[in-house]
């Protein structure tokens, strides 16, 4: 700010303080400086007698990143002041827009003033519909775009990818390599690895791999840490780490894609491990690093270094713990069976803990058949978040554990008159790319009848075995033969049964769940894995779980 004091007190000297010109020039000078320079910026433009489009834009788009309902509201004023925007003006305008959500009534007055013919105009509107999640609208405005850029491909598969339409977004890109000459940016690519990441697209991911090698991309550190981050989500923490070992340079994100990949898929003295060599590095961990080397220690019931992370957090690196670490601890200490803990440590928190804190130990509860402080923890919740459905089906699996049929039903009758719908198991898997969805209990697959075919075929191979259903988990108070054919019919069986079908030569058959996989699905995994020589990775809600040769990476503690 120093530069920009001297400045304006040289322009006040020479009397250029008045000259449009030199104002120009003092507001260009206090852009960088943002949000610093900002109100003193604002400032010296308010004794301006009647500032041009182009004074007008400088400081527009010194707020639209700062403070953008600032940038909106000088737009505003600068339409009523009846100064003309120009094409300048509107990608800072629409910028400030994409990120307060809004803004949409600017298209017709973009249209109305004949700027949709201006690239870097039309473009941006299509960033900010993406943003505010009106993607038709963005197709829509793409489409008429006569001659695209990169930054246009680019802004529609960013469009797609972040408002959920992976598949749309890889279309949009093969579209690109097929119809242009475009190279791609890096930009590009991390909106594709993102997209990749939310398939859990492993095959996709690995073509995404080969394709910056064959194209020239240097493996930069946004890049590196985003395929670090893909390749953990998609399944393989050894790709994952064989990118971060090839990168030449490292910062605290990628230190910390590794160490929560590492966690989630059961390499808990690794990661620790990576924690204390990304130390040993000179790099300071973050608040998400935190994250996942308690989530390492949890997932390995690590609880007394545990508490020695947490503890450091504060101590030793002068930070606030969030709620997120809070919940780490509390799921540490729900999954070792230190329910009183995990409650006297949330109700000792110094900020008010939330419904998903209190949904933590409600699991752990659960978990471990704790029936009255489950119902205690169900009141805290209640009063916080009362129709989760979530909340409801844990406390009812502790009712049928116990054989409390009468409380169950209850509880069951008051979902129903409160409209609270369970969510139903959902397994996805990949399959010579393309994603096979299965539903627990559907047969709308066009090899239904074929996969619960084979699916009883397994499950008579594996009696032999030994296998015995666990049918702990069948919530209903209905005979033990209805509860196992119930159990037959959890989605990732369907999934994986779909998958031996269809394995050909692979060996490793990959699924991902939108919840927490039973105790039964579990045993069945390792069972099957070793039956079938077949390495099967099941990513659920929580975690992954690699099993092989009868043998699960979770040694059974998740």
């Amino acid at each position: 700010m120093n530069s920009v004091y001297k400045l304006h007190t040289r322009l006040i000297k020479t009397g250029l303080h008045k000259d449009p010109v030199s104002v120009r020039q003092f507001l260009l000078a206090c852009v960088p400086l943002v949000p610093e320079s900002l109100p003193y910026a604002r400032s010296v433009f308010d004794l301006i007698p009647n500032p041009d489009t182009f004074s007008w834009n400088t400081l527009i788009r010194a707020h639209s990143r700062a403070s953008p309902s600032v940038a909106l509201s000088l737009f505003y004023a600068m339409h009523r002041n009846g100064v003309s925007p120009d094409h300048f003006t509107f990608p800072f305008v629409l910028k400030a827009c994409a990120l307060l959500q809004r803004g949409q009534e600017l298209h017709a007055l973009i249209l109305k003033l004949g700027l949709y013919t201006d690239i870097f105009v039309m473009n941006a509107l299509i960033h900010m519909f993406g943003c505010c999640g009106l993607v038709n609208i963005a197709l829509k405005v793409f489409d008429e775009i006569p001659r695209r850029d990169l930054v246009s491909w680019s802004s529609l598969i960013t469009c797609f990818a972040n408002n959920g339409f992976g598949h749309e977004a890889l279309a949009v890109f093969r579209e690109m390599q097929v119809t242009t000459s475009i190279t791609p940016d890096e930009v590009t690519m991390v909106s594709l690895i993102s997209t990749v990441s939310s398939l859990g697209a492993l095959e996709l991911g690995r073509w995404l791999r080969v394709f910056m090698y064959r194209n020239g991309f240097d493996l930069s550190v946004l890049l590196g840490t985003s395929l670090i981050d893909m390749f953990s989500r998609c399944g393989s923490i050894a790709e994952a780490r064989a990118v971060f070992d090839e990168m030449p340079t490292r910062n605290a994100y990628t230190w910390t894609a590794l160490i929560n990949g590492l966690a989630v898929h059961g390499q808990s003295g690794e990661a620790l491990r990576m924690f204390h060599e990304m130390k040993k590095s000179g790099l300071r961990p973050d608040c998400v690093t935190f994250i996942g080397v308690l989530l390492a220690c949890s997932h390995g019931g690590l609880v007394e270094y545990g508490w020695q992370v947490f503890a450091s957090i504060k101590n030793e690196y002068d930070m606030e713990p969030m709620p997120e670490h809070y919940g780490c601890m509390v799921d540490l200490l729900g999954r070792a069976g230190l329910l009183t803990e995990a409650y006297e440590f949330l109700v000792k928190m110094p900020i008010r803990p939330n419904s998903i804190l209190w949904r933590t130990l409600l699991g752990a509860c659960a978990y471990h058949g704790n029936l009255e402080l489950a119902k205690q923890v169900k009141e805290k919740i209640s009063a916080l978040d009362p129709n989760h459905d979530g909340d409801y089906v844990l406390l009812s699996n502790i009712y049928g554990c116990s054989g409390r049929w009468a409380e169950k039903a209850g509880l069951r009758n008051l979902m129903k008159v409160q409209m609270i719908e369970k969510k139903p198991g959902c397994s996805l898997i990949e399959v010579d790319q393309m994603i096979h969805e299965f539903v627990a209990g559907d047969n709308l697959h066009s090899q239904s009848k074929e996969i619960r075919e084979f699916l009883f075929s397994i499950i008579e191979r594996l009696r032999v075995m030994g296998y015995v259903p666990d049918t702990s988990n069948v919530l209903f108070d209905i005979e033990e033969e209805e509860k196992e054919y119930n159990l037959n019919f959890h989605s990732e069986k369907l999934a994986v049964a779909f998958g031996l079908l269809n394995a050909g030569g692979r060996r490793t058959i990959k699924v991902m769940k939108n919840l927490r996989i039973c105790q039964d699905c579990h045993s069945f995994m390792k069972l099957v894995s070793n039956i079938y020589d077949k390495d099967i990775i099941i990513r659920d809600r929580n975690r992954f779980h690699h099993f092989s040769k009868g043998i699960c990476s979770c040694k059974d503690y998740w």
